[in-house]
């Protein structure tokens, strides 16, 4: 496997010591540097994630946490047919609280036939292959 999608939760945890998720974030991204897998991130998991840590922190810590996730992961854009099945996807789960970026994850995830880095069990509802 050469590289992985990242969920919002993983690399969000990677910015806080205090998070429950951080060690076991930091554990997974070592394990992704020895076995030399990118990490991925799309666009949407990226504008996701920046608000999540705008919630938590200042914008200039999101300015350097963003400065450190790009020099570490590699930026996908996803299609307008991406978001199209993202939104379809998302919906045959209306009892779930599935955002639309982790709709956008699965449906890249299939596409690009790249295993998903998340903690999310919404990703095993949607039946998409998670790194473990």
């Amino acid at each position: 496997m050469s590289a992985v999608l990242a969920d919002a939760g993983p690399i969000v945890a990677l910015a806080f010591t205090a998070d429950q998720y951080h060690a076991l974030a930091r554990t997974d991204l070592e394990r992704l540097a020895a076995d030399r897998v990118r990490v991925r991130v799309t666009f949407s998991t990226l504008i996701e994630s920046y608000a999540l840590i705008l919630r938590r922190a200042t914008p200039q810590y999101a300015f350097r946490w963003y400065d450190s996730l790009r020099a570490r992961a590699d930026f996908l854009n996803p299609t307008e047919t991406d978001y199209l099945a993202a939104v379809e996807l998302v919906q045959r789960y209306e009892d779930q609280s599935i955002s639309l970026a982790d709709g956008v994850i699965a449906i890249m995830s299939r596409r690009l036939e790249l295993p998903v880095w998340t903690y999310d069990h919404h990703f095993d509802l949607m039946r998409v292959d998670r790194w473990r």
